[in-house]
Order: C-alpha cells, then structure tokens, then sequence
C-alpha cells in the first residue's frame, strides 16, 4: 500500500522543478499557472533564484507547493493511485490539491497569503524556534513549561522520535535549549528561521487565514488526507477546512501521522516535491519501511522502476 507525502517549508532550493519542467509539458504548464494565479515571475525564482527571494516565506511557500504538484502531475501517469496523501505543515495544502479538495490555482494564491500572513504575525526578532534532538516528548513538553517564564515556548513540530522543534518567544526558546541540553538532549540549537511557526504566537496569522479559506470552495477529498493537526485522516469539506486553519498555531504531528499509516498498513512512501526531508524523518521513524521520492527525472525513473519491481513479483 502506498502514500504519498508532501514536503513543507525548508525544502526549497534554487532549481527546483526546473528539470520537470523542461522536459513535461503538463508541469511546464502548472507553473505557468502559478505564474498567472499570483502575477508573479514564480517560475524563474523556483528555476534561477535568487535564494534570498526563495527563501521569502510568500514565496517560499506557493514555490514548495507548485513544485511538488508539478511533481506529482509526472508522477501519477505511471504510478499506482495512492491510499492515502499527506503533507507536512504547508505539504498538506499539496496534499489537498493531490485529493482534489482545493484546486490547484486556489491552493497557490492560499499559501502566498499564508505565509505573508505568518511573517507579519510576529515583529522580526520576537520569535524563535529550535530543534530537540533525542529527547522524548513529555521531557521536551516540561522542558518548554519551565522555559516559558510567562511567555510562549510550545512544541511545534513533532518530526520523529529523535526530532522535535520547539517555537515561541526567542528568549523563552533560549532558555528551553539550554535546560534541554542539561537534561541530556543529544544536540539542541537554534533554526535560521523567520518567525516562530506553528505555535499560539501565530493566532494572528491563523485568524486572518480562517477568513480567506471560508471564501474559498472546498470540495470532499477523493483520497483521505492525513491531518498535522488530528495525526488522522479528514475525509470531509468542512473538517479539511478546519484542520488547515488549525494547522497555524497548532502543533505537526509529524511522527504521529507516519506511524497511524503505518498501522492501516502502508508499507512504501512516496515523498513528492523539493528534497528528501521526509524521507530523512522516515529512517527515524521506521526503518523498515520504503521510502523513494520524485522531484525530477533521475528520481522519478528510479521510484517508477522500484514500484514497476514491486508490482511484477
């Protein structure tokens, strides 16, 4: 049984989708579209750059997104329809457009709204966030307690069973990496990110989103999409809907979702877009389970004859 899996934020690179595009025409045609949808030269920055415009959140994020669908548009005229679909933070909003939830041309103009809206909800300085190595997630959960001191320092990103990030005010992150590291943290340090994501430091961000997806038509996913914020599937309009808003200041319940996958017995991940993140997070999760990846036409030929492999024995 398979899933595919989107990749979020910190996955980009300058060239990415570039190989597919050249050589596809329907994927040369979905960033035109994300061109068109957002009145923006996307395409060249996904292609040539510069990197400190990618790294732009609201650019970041519609780039990310076309990238893996163009991906995906490739992708799916050989392989094998997926079981189910999932996307970590901004990759479930690919995840929904795979599903057929949000058309693709929404979705785009979606996320460069989001991430203009999540780099605004913080003044530049005020927040932070940093990742947990080896440290479970009760000991990470106190260790943010005490760190607080009445500010935010929330568990933001529940990645693996060996990576957790953490996120709030810069001083409260601070203060949770160094007692993490007394308390027997194999590593913490601080991220070179642009505002403290996914934690109740984000509710501006979430409120001015949760107006813009209640005008936006959501449709019933033909496949089910597992959720950041419930590590479950929605399998309806409106709990789609309700999850991505929750999805702001709530917590990626990364881990979580692999391993309910792996209980209804998903045995080969599909990781679609920029990079191999995910599929580095797997080998912490489970080692045991296949996990290929497609974002051009070395990867793509070699997950095709993997499954091609699979499928014949």
């Amino acid at each position: 049984m398979i899933a595919l899996l989107f990749p979020g934020q910190g996955s980009q690179v300058c060239g990415m989708g570039k190989d597919l595009a050249e050589h596809y025409p329907h994927a040369r045609r979905l960033f035109e579209e994300a061109d068109e949808a957002l009145e923006i030269e996307l395409s060249r920055l996904c292609f040539h750059g510069p990197e400190e415009q990618l790294r732009r959140t609201e650019i970041t994020q519609p780039a990310i997104l076309t990238t893996s669908i163009a991906a995906w548009a490739v992708f799916k005229q050989s392989s094998p329809a997926p079981a189910f679909v999932a996307g970590h933070s901004l990759g479930e909003y690919s995840a929904h457009v795979v599903a057929g939830t949000i058309p693709f041309a929404e979705a785009v103009r979606a996320v460069h709204k989001r991430g203009q809206y999540m780099q605004e909800a913080v003044p530049d300085g005020v927040g932070a966030m940093a990742a947990i190595l080896g440290m479970d997630v009760d000991a990470v959960i106190s260790v943010c307690g005490e760190a607080a001191q009445g500010e935010v320092c929330e568990p933001a990103n529940l990645n693996s069973p060996e990576q957790i990030v953490i996120s709030g005010h810069r001083a409260a992150v601070e203060r949770a990496v160094r007692l993490a590291d007394e308390r027997g943290a194999k590593r913490s340090k601080i991220l070179p990110v642009s505002a403290p994501f996914h934690c109740s430091l984000m509710k501006a961000a979430e409120e001015r989103l949760a107006t813009d997806l209640a005008n936006l038509s959501f449709e019933r996913p033909r496949c089910p999409v597992v959720a950041n914020v419930y590590a479950r599937p929605v399998a309806e309009a409106e709990t789609s809907r309700e999850a991505l808003i929750r999805q702001v200041t709530g917590s990626v319940k990364w881990s979580q979702s692999i391993d309910w996958l792996i209980g209804q017995q998903v045995d080969t991940f599909v990781e679609v877009g920029p990079g191999k993140v995910l599929c580095g997070l797997m080998r912490q999760i489970d080692r045991s389970k296949k996990c290929l990846n497609v974002e051009d036409q070395a990867s793509l030929k070699k997950t095709e004859d993997f499954l091609r492999t699979v499928a014949s024995t």
